[in-house]
C-alpha cells in the first residue's frame, strides 16, 4: 500500500497566453491507504486534469504529489517507475488496445517491468478474473470483442502490472447497468484483494454510494467537500449547491421519513434500503 498525498496543487494550461486557465486551484487531498476513494464533480471541475498528477502524466503549474512521503518529481529522470507504482486508466481505454490478442495487451505492462513468463501468464489471468473476462476470449484480437469486453480488457492491462495505487477516469461511462456492475465490482475486488489504494473518477453518485469508502467533491478546480462517504452525504446542502445531490434511494428514504415511515439514518444503496424496510414488512 501507499500513501498519495497532494501539497496545494494549482495546474494552469496555457499559462501566460490569452487562453490561460487555471483548471486546479491550491488543492490539498490525502487519500487513505487501502481505500476506495472517489472523485465527483460536474465537467470542468478539474477531477480529470487532478488525475493526470497522480501519476505524472502532467506535472504541476504549483505544488507537490507526495506518494510515500517523497515528491514523485523529486528525481524528473525516474517518473516512469512512479507509473508503475501509481497506475493510470484514462475514459475510454479500450481505444488504446494494440496488441494482437487480449492476452498480449495485458502482458505488456508486466513484461516492462521485466517479470518472469511465469509470473506474467499469473498476472494476466488473475488480471482477467478480477475484471470478469471470459478465458477463452484472451488469445481473440481485440477487434473480435464488444465494447465493454475491450474496457475490461484494458482495464486488466493496468491492474497486471499490480499498482499499489490504481487510478480510473470514468472506468464505467457508456457502459450498460451489467456492464458498469461487472467492472466497478472487480475494481473494489482488485482493492480489497491486493490492498492497493483505488481512485475512481465518477459522475455518478449512486456509484459513489455503492463502491467507495470516501469521497471527494471538486467544484471549480477546488476540493468543496471530502471525507467518509456518510460524512460527505450529510452535507446535502452544499452538493446542491454544487449542482450534486444525494443518490435517488436516499432521497426516497427521506420523503419516506416524512410520512412516518421510521427508518436509520445512512441509507446511499438499494441494499441497504431493503435491509431498512425488510423488518417493516414482516
Amino acid at each position: 500500500m501507499a500513501t498519495l498525498t497532494l501539497e496545494n496543487i494549482s495546474y494552469v494550461y496555457g499559462p501566460r497566453t490569452p487562453f490561460e486557465i487555471k483548471a486546479l486551484d491550491d488543492v490539498s487531498l490525502t487519500v487513505r491507504e487501502g481505500s476506495v476513494t472517489g472523485i465527483i464533480g460536474h465537467t470542468g471541475s478539474g477531477k480529470s486534469t487532478l488525475v493526470q498528477l497522480l501519476n505524472g502524466l502532467e506535472k504541476p503549474t504549483h505544488g507537490k504529489v507526495m506518494l510515500d512521503g517523497v515528491d514523485i518529481w523529486e528525481k524528473p529522470r525516474e517518473i516512469g517507475k512512479i507509473r508503475f507504482r501509481v497506475g493510470l486508466v484514462m475514459q475510454y481505454p479500450e481505444y488504446q488496445l494494440f496488441e494482437e490478442t487480449i492476452r498480449a495487451d495485458i502482458a505488456f505492462g508486466p513484461k516492462n517491468m521485466r517479470l518472469s513468463e511465469e509470473e506474467i501468464a499469473y498476472r494476466v489471468k488473475e488480471a482477467a478474473d478480477f475484471v470478469g473476462l471470459d478465458p477463452l476470449l484472451l488469445d481473440k484480437s481485440p477487434f473480435d470483442l464488444s465494447g465493454g469486453q475491450k474496457r475490461r480488457a484494458a482495464i486488466a492491462g493496468v491492474m497486471a502490472m499490480k499498482p499499489e495505487v490504481l487510478v480510473l477516469d470514468e472506468p464505467a461511462a457508456g457502459l450498460d447497468p451489467q456492464g458498469r456492475d461487472t467492472i466497478l465490482n472487480g475494481i473494489r475486488s482488485y482493492g480489497k484483494k491486493t490492498g492497493s489504494t483505488v481512485i475512481i473518477v465518477s459522475h455518478s453518485m449512486e456509484d459513489m454510494a455503492t463502491y467507495c469508502d470516501d469521497i471527494v467533491v471538486m467544484a471549480n478546480g477546488k476540493v468543496r467537500l471530502s471525507g467518509t462517504r456518510d460524512e460527505v452525504f450529510a452535507h446535502a446542502k452544499e452538493l446542491t449547491e454544487v449542482g450534486l445531490d444525494v443518490p435517488q434511494i436516499t432521497r426516497l428514504a427521506l420523503l419516506l421519513e416524512e410520512r412516518g415511515v421510521c427508518l436509520p439514518g445512512g441509507i446511499y444503496t438499494v441494499e441497504a434500503a431493503l435491509k431498512a424496510l425488510k423488518p417493516l414488512f414482516q
